[in-house]
């Protein structure tokens, strides 16, 4: 059985995972209290709080999301099933993240996603 977790990061903290093949163990993490849509809502919403935290000036929040036998560990990058950003440098930190697909991560980080 999988764990969906949802870690907050930048986008060159995306890049660093990326580079790596792995979200690290030691990255701080959520995990839905259950498997509902509104559990899993309440936890891409605290990792993106927790990813605005990690701006120093302007940026983007960004969300990855894995599924993950231990979600104590790392989660390889196989693992990784969406990432969510904000489509907008500076965007309000209300504003819901935009989703996208593990082979857009590339364009996001290139910027041509946008």
């Amino acid at each position: 059985m999988s764990t969906r977790v949802y870690v907050p990061t930048t986008l060159a903290g995306l890049a660093s995972y990326v580079a790596a093949g792995e979200v690290p163990a030691s990255a701080e993490r959520f995990v839905a209290p259950d498997e509902s849509e509104e559990g899993e809502y309440a936890a891409l919403v605290a990792a993106g709080e927790a990813a605005a935290e990690l701006l120093d000036g302007p940026g983007r929040r960004v969300v990855v999301v894995g599924e993950a036998a231990d979600p104590d560990a790392a989660v390889a990058w196989r693992q990784v099933v969406a990432v969510h950003a904000d489509a907008l440098e500076g965007a309000d930190p209300d504003d819901d993240l935009a989703w996208f697909a593990t082979q857009e991560v590339p364009h996001l980080l290139d910027g041509s996603a946008f």
